[in-house]
């Protein structure tokens, strides 16, 4: 989905203070900073990103094409392609994703579990390429 375009520009917030009681649908991007109780899930028809800052609190399933946490989620997390967690990412719930990324100090207590197919391709401007310094001795 990302393969040759940029990820979706982030057009929507939930700011930190605020609370979702339902299930909550998006396209393109969203960033949350506060609480949401009910699913939350990106519109399968369309690139999605979605954003979970430090101080959001998610109590439901979890639906994207691209989503980067960093604050809790207590129930499932599906991406559709690539999950990037966060060092303060505290996940109760099972995960499935394409691609995943996974700093130190971010959390889950549940099952990884890789979509299996084709592997997806990302564009060259998404991930720069890993130089390792050569070993001068």
């Amino acid at each position: 989905m990302f393969n040759h375009k940029k990820q979706p520009p982030i057009k929507s917030l939930v700011a930190q203070g605020c609370q979702i009681d339902g299930n909550f649908k998006f396209s393109e991007g969203l960033r949350l900073d506060g609480g949401l109780t009910g699913d939350i899930s990106g519109l399968p028809d369309q690139p999605s990103m979605l954003v979970i800052s430090e101080s959001a609190v998610v109590t439901g399933a979890v639906v994207a094409d691209h989503i980067i946490i960093n604050g809790r989620v207590d129930g499932p997390v599906h991406a559709r392609f690539m999950l990037e967690l966060q060092p303060k990412a505290r996940i109760t719930g099972d995960i499935t994703y394409k691609l995943l990324e996974m700093h130190q100090g971010a959390t889950v207590a549940g099952r990884l579990s890789p979509i299996v197919g084709s592997p997806p391709v990302l564009a060259a401007e998404e991930k720069p390429t890993l130089k390792l310094a050569a070993n001068n001795q």
